[in-house]
């Protein structure tokens, strides 16, 4: 699960890249370091919640 989310986002920020996505937040090129953020927290959780 979390290299198909690491995949996911990873496509994300190429897409993101190239064609800014329009969702608030994230309307300019230069914003994909924001995907990449919520990627690093998102497997930190993932780390805290696993046994």
């Amino acid at each position: 699960m979390q290299k198909a989310l690491a995949l996911i986002l990873l496509l994300a920020m190429i897409i993101q890249l190239l064609w800014p996505l329009g969702i608030p937040g994230l309307r300019r090129r230069r914003d994909f370091w924001k995907i990449a953020v919520f990627a690093i927290v998102m497997m930190m959780v993932t780390v805290l919640i696993r046994p």
